[in-house]
């Protein structure tokens, strides 16, 4: 091989290996699915389930809910998580649940996913969902759910599963932020999601997973809050406030309707984080609000 060959080799490879470093830094959603991630607590009197019950087909939605993240000992009280259901305006659920690595893989356990148009993770402990689905057929039909245009919605641990880097994911405890579960079904690329921010007053702890990775997006979802995402679009319905943090700041303030906040004495960019509320909209590869 002579010299320039050599260069021209080593080169290329420097340019598709920048391409391939640039692409992991993306937080985008997916192209054709619906992605809702909750913030946990009371979500029976919002609009949540409802936007959830139509993006799947409505009246003729077939869901299927996932409760691995609260279930102990394979047991589970259906009758109680059909009734919620009803609550929230779906009569008709299907209930799948496994932590058997041999069934997790067969036809037969993940046939309701091939049919379904909606599914939704509820809340518990994320790194049980991941110990049981993670790089199973389960998590690949969620994908393909999503590739026809399905809906995937998730509350508290539900929420947080959704995202690429698992906060508070470790079996010992929940306050542990960066714990011995890290990695989530990735369904919105390069994000970590918290729950229970406000009510919880954890808005500080994101700033413990940030300073280790610096190139993932942080959002904080209250309780009775959530986003809906859809390819590079993240918008906040329900009741409370999402936090984002991006190493930047927004506020209303910044339009033209108002006067700017050049005399804001902020802290650095690492601790930097801005509120957003119903309605309000992100776009998640430019890691900008849009602004009306």
């Amino acid at each position: 091989m002579t010299k320039h060959v050599l260069l021209l080799f080593i080169t290329l490879f420097l340019i598709q290996y920048r391409g391939l470093t640039q692409e992991k830094k993306i937080t985008t959603g997916h192209k054709n699915g619906t992605l809702i991630a909750i913030g946990g607590g009371q979500i029976g009197d919002t609009e949540i389930m409802k936007e959830f019950r139509d993006l799947a087909g409505g009246d003729a939605a077939k869901i299927v809910v996932i409760p691995t993240a609260f279930v102990r000992d394979n047991k589970i009280d259906t009758t109680l998580l059909k009734n919620n259901f009803v609550e929230y305006g779906i009569p008709e659920i299907t209930i799948l649940h496994t932590s058997d690595s041999i069934l997790v893989n067969t036809d037969a356990f993940i046939k309701p996913l091939k049919e379904a148009t909606g599914v939704y993770f509820t809340g518990g402990r994320h790194w049980r969902i991941a110990d049981s689905y993670l790089n199973t057929r389960v998590q690949e039909e969620l994908f393909k759910l999503l590739d026809r245009g399905g809906v995937i919605a998730g509350s508290s641990a539900g929420a947080t599963i959704q995202g690429s880097y698992l906060a508070r994911g470790d079996t010992k405890n929940n306050q542990i932020m960066m714990g011995d579960h890290e990695v989530g079904f990735g369904f919105i690329s390069n994000i970590t999601i918290d729950q229970h921010v406000l009510t919880r007053n954890r808005q500080f702890d994101m700033f413990t997973i940030l300073k280790e990775k610096p190139e993932l997006l942080g959002v904080g979802i209250d309780e009775s809050t959530a986003i809906i995402v859809k390819g590079d679009i993240l918008e906040v319905i329900g009741k409370s406030y999402v936090l984002i943090y991006d190493e930047s700041f927004w506020s209303i303030e910044q339009s033209d309707l108002y006067s700017g906040d050049s005399q804001k004495k902020l802290p650095s960019k690492d601790q930097l984080f801005y509120f957003l509320k119903k309605g309000d909209k992100y776009n998640l590869r430019e890691r900008k609000v849009i602004w009306n």
